[in-house]
């Protein structure tokens, strides 16, 4: 099976989370701080836990300083989410979304660096058209000008840094150890991240407020959200055993596009769920940045 496939899985399955997002914010977490979002990521992990140590009972076999390795790849991942959404706390997701393209290139001169991942000239041209496409899709042209700000720039180009390299820490041990393996050690480290901000009182007395008075809708609609968000990462991570860091990114950047496509669907079929703008200006805007992506994967797949 294609690389590309399982490249494709993390910002399709995004895309629905993100949708999933916005239905929870609005009904659960509108007043919770954006910290307590990533207490369900970290622990679903947990979950799956004993089930990889019983498909893959190796996983105590990597030495102690490889598996500390893993586990920082896993808070790393976190500390990215943590940026973003700090980031989205205080900027439109318009004025965010565009700084997303900064991971594949972190991706890239990381890669080089330590892995010596050189691109070809088409693959070159391919991420590029991805990430064009990307970026224009993420672009509100109807919001006017917005000015340099350092705060948002600092969180955003963080957070590309720090998931590219949570991403290279992952590839170079899912290929030497194994990849179960390494996401097992990953999501020990999710798991500690999220145990260092359960002892943070005021992250813990809010996610044990709102788990105490909405606890069937948050176990089910959220579970299944983060299960979701997590089959995504796990296909996404999967790809990068196969193909260069950097088109892995540019091909995850992608999530903005599908969170268009899904919105386009919602608003037709479930108006109450989403209401996406279908103006002439947008539908071409969208589908103009379809067709780069659909180019540049065809450069980067030949």
């Amino acid at each position: 099976m294609s690389w590309v496939i399982f490249a494709f899985s993390g910002p399709v399955l995004w895309a629905i989370s993100v949708h999933f997002d916005k239905y929870l914010v609005e009904r659960f977490f509108k007043d919770s701080n954006v910290a307590v979002l990533l207490l369900f990521t970290a622990f679903v992990g947990v979950l799956l836990l004993p089930f990889i140590w019983w498909f893959e009972p190796s996983v105590t076999a990597p030495g102690g300083a490889s598996i500390a390795l893993i586990v920082l790849s896993g808070i790393l991942y976190m500390g990215g989410m943590l940026l973003y959404l700090l980031a989205l706390q205080g900027e439109e997701a318009s004025v965010v979304a565009p700084y997303f393209q900064a991971g594949p290139l972190f991706g890239y001169g990381l890669a080089y660096l330590v892995l010596g991942e050189t691109l070809s000239g088409r693959q070159m041209a391919g991420g590029a058209l991805i990430l064009v496409g990307a970026l224009i899709v993420s672009i509100r042209f109807d919001r006017g000008f917005h000015l340099f700000k350092a705060r948002l720039a600092a969180l955003m180009l963080t957070c590309g840094f720090t998931m590219a390299l949570s991403a290279l820490i992952f590839k170079i041990f899912a290929i030497a150890v194994a990849f179960w393996t390494t996401t097992f050690w990953m999501f020990v480290g999710e798991a500690m991240f999220g145990c260092a901000l359960l002892m943070i009182g005021p992250y813990r007395r809010q996610f044990v407020a709102m788990l105490r008075a909405n606890t069937v809708a948050l176990l089910s609609i959220n579970g299944s959200n983060e299960l979701i968000n997590l089959g995504g990462g796990l296909g996404n991570r999967y790809a990068l055993m196969f193909a260069p860091l950097s088109l892995v990114q540019a091909i995850g950047s992608t999530t903005t596009l599908f969170v268009f496509a899904f919105g386009v669907v919602l608003s037709l079929l479930w108006p109450k769920l989403g209401r996406e703008d279908l103006t002439g200006r947008e539908l071409a805007q969208k589908g103009l940045a379809a067709a780069l992506v659909a180019i540049g994967v065809a450069l980067v797949t030949q």
